[in-house]
């Protein structure tokens, strides 16, 4: 097999790509690092990264690197959990544009899919037309049908459709020499094969396989697991000298044997009705031992949640109400039996067959029903991100994956379970469980530090013991996420060496010279070589002085490791996260790709000066602090709070830009400037003066600024004190200056319930409280810990007193409910951060506020449209807007399905940023809104969103408190 000696980012082989294809072509050490990870335990540096735009470039790309000798590496998402999509090679990312789809026969139910379409894309295509692909991964809303082919993927309901190679008709793919063949059904003779192209060298495959399945057929009947979940290797096992599919031997085979272009796959009538019973176990044992019995019900998915999975579920905002919906009590497993049907009335009498199994195995009343679709959807977004929940835990010990995918016979599934526990705590350590319970395949995580180079040992042994237990109940070790590095050295263990020798006859068959990903499946590594690891024996953070509390995470380094490269960050959406990869498709902005860079850089394998280089801040250009990934990203990968960190070491070297000054220090001078208001307004209302600050200051003439307001809103000279305020009102930069209508609408509500409101000043009166968001977004932390001090200084007294502290603007508040500890990391602090609140909670907090329902008018609009802030859906605050607004009688309150607006405080007046702030709210936002009738009211509380809205869309947006004043007004109840 031949090994490339070709060196990384080697500048002649990516000038003769640059010349040859249209797509990208990156061999700079942080394009190289972004691709050098993927879901798995691996890291490894591949030679450089192209991009194609067109079938014809992977082409070109596979000529040019079988004549340097170069290996080529296929990659669609990146979410391998055994390092399939890392390797020594050059990388070929089919996932930014080779995403079409064609030829849809709905008689036939078959299409074709180029290598990059994403999953739930193309279900989402395909549901008008009542079809679906039915390998539903737990990765559905980023991966890719290309990576799925080549893992040979499941899913949830495989008891129901099978693996992948059941559900692939036809292959076509591009050899290591620069044919192009389409692989599919075979006939019995080879003569009858068509006039295809190379039919001659298409026939030779066929014949040559088709001699080796002969040859090792007694081995293959004997050897191969009779288990539902069995991907190991290659399909040799699937052949037959009756005639095959060709197919299938592509399938599962990681990118190994051909490039595939094109896809055509068998899809399935969508089920039409579907029911849920959440079983409830006492035990992972009855769980386990529970399974056979439940599967004879004809499911189409039995699922297991562990109570690990459900205790860190519950720690995650995003989980915490579908949790309180399913869970009842206190489980130590849930079972999540799913039965489809045409019949509604008969799938009420299966879940009665569930409960009555439930009770025969001795417990009753143990099944949460769950009949609505939405409710079953909140319950399989749960098991869904299964992997990425157990992987939120902090530290360096960690849910492994390497004996992720064991499947056994059912009969032995409980048997299982504790034998492999007690193998964990012979090694002292535990693990999580979760996944495919209909077909005996667990994924098992056990928790170890592969920072240790004791705990790498330690795996090794846990492996081979692990292996050896399901060899002695006949299963297979790979039951769905392949064999990549982390088994592939398994195989002959498994199978054998004849049927292992099989395997290699069959890669120099399709691959003589080994340019496919080398070292997967045949002539593996050792999956505990330590240079291979993510975390090798050098990993060594940088020394760093951080200015935010990064201790939760154990460091910055910690707090980027948190990304265990899963990819939920490239989900489908409609979403929050991650808007500008919803734009450009690209690696370098996702979540991922910036964590992956910013542990690289952290950890000195950029170079050591690569954290605070150009580079890095390129990298980081386009993350515009949404915080979605807060919220969003299962493990809390928090890249917001990660930039403010950069930002203040960056431009502490280099130096802040005058136009990233003047914003940062707008709540400073906005108190002076303000008195003359229309000064500074002449900038929107002479000709020309806008091109000239765009020229001197890069803030874009295709926006107007926000208008200064004559009637600026000022504090009272005196404040209510503690003891006797109701609430505070805090009072921001925005809201205070530009939109002062805003503040009098607030006290208008607050002071219609009979509230005390304080507005409190701190001892410097001449500048108000500032949350120092502005501060934050420029790196300026010292500057913000100031106007932290003042804050806290200010309102301590309040908080101590209970009294909440309300706010309008959500970038503002929430940044006490979030950056405040973490600038200032002690009790005071965290009192008033727990004392925070946007005003629309603290309206529904307690059943008292809801007296402000019984006193609003109705207003002149039937129909309300609402889009929430990204920070309030990172922080969970949008039901509570929702539900203010819809006290309004008389009016149908609908929220927005969007993402981000795109405008992103300052981030949308940069010239340079204008563009791709428009493109993020033209992905849903602004054709919904420009779409909604002249009627309709557009509430939105974030100042950016409103003036996004405005710029792009043409429309008024206003904050809900100025809806609610108005409402009541309209009845009387305002002053």
């Amino acid at each position: 097999m031949h090994a490339s000696h070709t060196p990384l980012g080697d500048p002649g082989l990516a000038a003769k790509l640059q010349r040859a294809i249209r797509g990208d072509v990156r061999f700079d050490p942080f394009s190289r690092g972004r691709y050098s990870t993927d879901a798995s335990i691996y890291q490894i540096e591949p030679i450089g990264v192209v991009i194609p735009r067109t079938v014809d470039d992977v082409i070109a790309s596979v000529q040019i690197a079988a004549e340097e000798g170069v290996p080529i590496l296929p990659r669609g998402a990146g979410t391998s959990q055994a390092g399939q999509t890392v390797g020594r090679a050059l990388v070929i990312d089919t996932s930014k544009h080779l995403t079409r789809w064609s030829d849809l026969d709905t008689e036939q139910r078959t299409i074709t899919v180029e290598p990059g379409v994403v999953l739930d894309h193309l279900n989402t295509s395909l549901k008008p037309h009542g079809l679906f692909f039915p390998v539903d991964v737990a990765t559905s809303s980023q991966a890719t049908l290309g990576g799925m082919v080549g893992n040979n993927s499941a899913g949830t309901r495989s008891i129901q459709y099978g693996l992948m190679v059941d559900n692939v008709h036809e292959v076509e793919a591009l050899l290591s020499d620069g044919r192009q063949m389409t692989f599919g059904p075979v006939p019995a003779e080879l003569s009858e094969i068509g006039s295809v192209a190379d039919a001659d060298a298409y026939r030779e495959i066929v014949r040559r396989v088709r001699a080796l399945y002969l040859e090792t057929q007694d081995e293959l009947e004997t050897r191969i697991p009779k288990v539902l979940r069995h991907v190991a290797g290659y399909n040799l096992h699937r052949l037959s000298l009756d005639g095959h599919n060709m197919a299938a031997l592509l399938v599962g085979s990681e990118g190994t044997l051909a490039f595939f272009t094109r896809i055509t796959l068998t899809l399935a009538p969508l089920p039409p009705h579907k029911v849920l019973g959440v079983c409830h176990f006492p035990s992972l044992a009855f769980a386990m031992d529970a399974v056979r019995y439940i599967v004879e019900l004809k499911p189409s998915a039995v699922e297991l949640v562990d109570r690990t999975l459900l205790d860190l579920a519950n720690r995650n905002p995003s989980y915490q109400a579908a949790l309180s919906r399913f869970v009842r009590g206190d489980p130590e497993a849930l079972l999540l039996v799913e039965l489809t049907g045409d019949d509604p009335d008969v799938l009420k009498k299966r879940l009665a067959d569930l409960d009555e199994v439930m009770t025969g195995l001795g417990f009753p009343d143990r099944v949460v029903t769950a009949v609505e679709p939405a409710l079953q959807s909140e319950i399989w977004s749960v098991r869904k991100a299964g992997l990425n929940i157990v992987m939120s835990m902090r530290g360096d010990q960690k849910p492994v994956s390497f004996i992720e995918d064991c499947a056994v016979p059912l009969e032995r599934l409980a048997e299982y379970t504790d034998r492999l526990s007690e193998i964990f705590r012979k090694h002292g350590t535990s693990g999580t469980w979760y996944a495919h319970a209909s077909v005996g395949c667990l994924h098992v995580r056990p928790i170890l530090n592969l920072k240790d180079g004791a705990d790498v040992k330690r795996m090794r042994e846990i492996a081979e013991e692990a292996h050896e237990l399901v060899r002695n109940f006949k299963g297979s070790h790979s039951g769905e996420h392949g064999d990549g590095i982390v088994r592939s050295e398994f195989l002959g263990g498994m199978l054998g060496p004849k049927i292992v020798h099989a395997f290699e006859e069959i890669k120099r068959c399709f691959d003589p010279t080994g340019l496919f990903n080398p070292g997967k499946i045949v002539n593996s590594q050792r999956m505990d070589d330590r240079q291979l690891l993510r975390y090798g024996p050098d990993y060594t953070p940088l020394a760093l002085t951080p200015a935010l509390d990064w201790r939760p995470w154990n460091g910055l380094a910690g707090a980027a490791e948190m990304c265990n490269n899963n990819g939920v960050c490239r989900k489908a959406a409609p979403a929050v996260m991650c808007p500008s990869f919803r734009v450009t498709h690209d690696e370098t902005h996702v979540t991922r790709g910036r964590a992956n860079t910013l542990r690289l850089a952290l950890t000195g394998q950029l170079g050591p000066d690569a954290f605070t280089s150009p580079a890095m801040y390129e990298t980081l250009d386009l993350c515009i602090s949404c915080k979605a990934c807060r919220r969003e990203c299962p493990t809390g990968v928090d890249m917001a709070k990660m930039k403010i960190e950069f930002l203040h070491h960056y431009y502490a070297q280099h130096g802040i830009p005058r136009r990233k000054r003047l914003i940062a220090y707008l709540p400073r001078y906005a108190p002076t400037l303000s008195r003359t208001p229309a000064l500074l307004n002449l900038r929107d209302r002479v000709p020309g003066l806008a091109r000239v600050t765009g020229h001197l200051l890069g803030i874009t003439p295709r926006r107007e600024l926000p208008p200064w307001r004559r009637d600026a809103f000022r504090d009272p000279a005196t404040a209510v004190p503690p003891e006797e305020a109701d609430v505070v009102l805090f009072v921001d930069t925005f809201n205070r200056y530009f939109e002062p209508d805003n503040v009098r609408s607030a006290l208008t509500v607050l002071e219609a319930i009979g509230c005390r409101v304080a507005l409190p000043s701190p001892k410097d009166r001449e500048r108000p409280l500032c949350c120092g968001r502005t501060f934050l977004n420029a790196g300026l932390v010292e500057d913000a810990r100031l106007e932290a001090r003042r804050v806290i200084d200010t309102l301590i007294p309040y908080a101590e007193h209970g009294v909440p502290i309300v706010g309008l603007e959500p970038s503002c508040l929430l940044t006490f409910r979030d950056e405040l500890t973490a600038m200032v990391p002690d009790e005071a602090a965290a009192t008033v951060a727990d004392h925070a609140l946007l005003l629309e909670e603290f309206l529904v907090r307690d059943g008292g506020r809801a007296q402000l329902a019984k006193m609003l008018g109705t207003p002149r609009t039937s129909e309300i449209l609402v889009h929430g802030h990204c920070h309030q859906k990172a922080f969970g605050t949008m039901e509570s807007m929702m539900e203010v607004l819809r006290w309004l009688p008389g009016v149908d309150v609908q929220p927005i399905a969007a993402g981000c607006c795109g405008m992103a405080g300052s981030f949308g007046y940069e010239s340079e940023h204008y563009d791709m702030s428009m493109a993020m709210g033209e992905l849903e936002l602004l054709p919904v809104v420009r779409s909604a009738g002249p009627d309709t009211w557009i509430a939105a509380n974030g100042t950016s969103c409103r003036r996004q809205i405005y710029d792009g869309a043409g429309r008024r947006a206003v904050h809900a408190v100025h809806i609610l004043a108005g409402a009541l007004t309209r009845a009387g109840g305002g002053k």
